[in-house]
């Protein structure tokens, strides 16, 4: 049997964070290589509480390998007793029902009418939220989130109370410029050296809000005005996070707790924010097409200094580009993260943040005001609030990957809590979608900015949420879709992200990954990867996650083994996390319907425990 020893808890950083860096965020980073031996002390060892062999797993001395059985029934369900394994079986079964799925908001809605409110929530939870959320307030749920620890699974927590941002109606302060814009422009003397092979740069997923706004019932006419409403709401939501990470703190000694980034922010900022990092990004990659680079992906191209102030000077652009890059290394080419640099120090590099528009060079930021910059200060400093309170009680923060229209912002906002808190330890992990084309690019850039500025990489890695939503939205706005073509190139590009930080963790130590994945063949690919690269579980560099009420069958197996294994744990009263529960089956409709394999599982077990009369078994722990 392996026993793994306690985690010791995060420490505290002596000195309190400062956002000097808001305005100029250079003060705060390193631009040399990191030292790869400087790790936290969270980082060096596994949970307490948990074991690892039994019946499930088996250890070669020689290698150190540690191999996992997902088929054996009894190992995967000694946390469970047989009511609740009936209660999967009846869930599960109904899930596989398309038309359930499907119009599941409508049943709801019935069955709210006919029996009334308390006997629907009574319903629920004997039903579908008493197997996928954990309960209505953090003290009802801690029961079960020591009982999972218990068995070798910690939790990620998520007070999973959905707010419609159609409710947010800001006032117009000025109609937008893609209302406003005149079909042609007056300057159109530069338009032929901005006219990639083609035709235009394909900004519409960030540049038509007026649909989304229509879609969600909100005013998207310009830069709204930002009430003071808002902002209480979005301080409560933050007292809202804090609870959950209080929760976590006092439930396990290594937990994570969720949140969204659209909750501590206007997400009409968000979109604007996305839509100027988007132009800026893509006027990298079409700058490194006219010298011949495109070819390559994002992460490879280089712009060669010459080049690109002699091209920009005859596009009309005042500023100096080659003296600004080579005042700071020197060198005569440049990567995109260095190109991306020029927004973070944008307070001295205002005359080089210049795009295309209507066939001649216009201010970036033109239409990102001082009001804009106010609410990512705002942003940043209630994510730091957040990330002070997970120091002080040992946990990690999970944010989570949201709409692409959004995506954008969060994860620069994100990436810059990371450059702050994950100098010593992996405090805060961003969450990559391989479901999108863009997926390993992204991963890549931002493991080589950890990389040169010396921080904890840290990542969750998701198949992706939104499919139906994004595809919907890419037809009827039309821009290419962004979601990859079948679940096959998805899985392709999941194993490609994943592998490359896998690598990364092998060679530096500094990176840490969290596998958020229902599919069997990518947890069993993980682990003979972590064998192949002498990866251990006790390490806590990889970590393993599926939601609450689904693949007990993967999670239980991998926690007895000592890998360090979460459950995402949704929590909130009933009518308001129905909400979560109608988005989560229409995200997870192809695998509820597929889940073939865990009700002959769940059936297994039953029969054993009816034939060797152990039906009223209860676990104990």
């Amino acid at each position: 049997m392996l026993w793994l020893k306690a985690a010791p808890a995060l420490a505290l950083p002596g000195a309190s964070a400062t956002f000097k860096w808001l305005l100029s965020s250079r003060s705060l980073r390193t631009t040399g290589a990191h030292n790869g031996g400087q790790r936290g002390d969270v980082s060096s060892s596994a949970r307490p509480g948990r074991r690892g062999g039994g019946d499930g797993t088996a250890t070669t001395a020689a290698s150190h390998e540690i191999s996992v059985d997902f088929e054996l029934t009894r190992e995967a369900y000694k946390s469970k007793d047989s009511l609740e394994l009936l209660r999967s079986l009846v869930v599960f079964k109904l899930c596989s029902y398309s038309i359930l799925v499907d119009k599941n908001k409508e049943i709801m809605d019935l069955g709210k009418a006919i029996l009334g409110r308390r006997a629907f929530d009574q319903l629920m939870k004997m039903t579908f939220y008493g197997q996928f959320v954990a309960g209505e307030d953090h003290r009802a749920i801690r029961p079960l989130i020591q009982k999972n620890v218990a068995f070798g699974v910690g939790s990620v927590l998520d007070y999973s109370v959905e707010e419609d941002i159609s409710q947010e109606e800001p006032e117009p302060r000025e109609r937008s410029e893609y209302e406003t814009a005149p079909q042609h422009s007056r300057f159109n003397g530069h338009a032929n050296l901005f006219s990639p092979p083609g035709g235009d740069h394909g900004e519409e997923k960030h540049k038509v809000h007026k649909q989304l706004g229509e879609r969600r019932g909100g005013a998207t006419g310009g830069a709204p005005t930002y009430s003071n409403s808002n902002e209480a709401k979005c301080d409560q939501h933050m007292e809202t996070f804090i609870k959950c990470i209080k929760a976590s703190g006092g439930s396990s000694m290594d937990g994570f707790s969720a949140i969204k980034m659209t909750a501590l922010g206007r997400p009409q900022f968000l979109l604007q924010f996305s839509e100027v990092l988007v132009k800026w990004q893509r006027f990298f990659t079409f700058l490194a097409s006219k010298q011949g680079k495109d070819g390559t992906g994002t992460s490879e191209q280089r712009l060669e200094l010459d080049q690109l102030q002699e091209f920009l000077t005859r596009a009309g652009a005042k500023g100096n580009f080659y003296g600004w890059f080579t005042g700071r290394e020197e060198a005569n080419h440049r990567r995109a993260l260095d190109w991306n640099s020029l927004i973070d120090d944008r307070a001295e590099t205002s005359d080089l943040l210049v795009v295309p528009n209507q066939g001649e060079l216009g201010p970036l930021l033109e239409k990102f005001t001082t009001e804009e910059e106010e609410q990512m200060k705002r942003m940043l400093q209630r994510m730091d609030i957040l990330a002070k309170h997970a120091l002080e009680n040992g946990v990690r923060l999970m944010v989570d990957a949201e709409q692409t229209y959004f995506q954008p912002a969060i994860s620069k906002l994100t990436l810059e809590m990371q450059r702050l808190h994950n100098r010593q330890t992996p405090v805060i992990f961003n969450t990559y979608q391989c479901y999108l084309k863009e997926a390993y690019e992204q991963v890549a850039m931002d493991v080589e900015l950890s990389r040169r500025e010396g921080w904890h990489f840290a990542a969750k890695l998701v198949r992706g949420a939104y499919m139906y939503q994004e595809r919907e939205r890419a037809e009827e706005l039309g821009y290419e879709d962004p979601i990859n073509p079948d679940y096959e190139s998805t899985n392709r590009m999941y194993h490609r992200c994943l592998d490359y930080v896998l690598d990364e963790i092998a060679l530096n130590r500094n990176a840490n990954v969290m596998v958020a994945s229902h599919n069997e063949d990518t947890v069993k690919h993980t682990l003979r990867r972590m064998n192949e690269l002498g990866l251990t579980p006790t390490e806590n560099k990889v970590y393993f996650g599926q939601l609450l009420g689904m693949c007990d069958q993967i999670s239980f197996p991998l926690g007895q083994a000592g890998y360090p294994v979460y459950k995402y744990v949704p929590y909130g009263p009933v009518n308001e996390v129905m909400p979560y529960l109608s988005r989560r089956a229409q995200e997870n409709r192809g695998f509820m319907k597929g889940a073939q394999k865990e009700r002959e599982l769940l059936w297994r077990e039953l029969k054993r425990r009816l034939a060797s009369g152990e039906l009223l078994y209860r676990p104990v722990y």
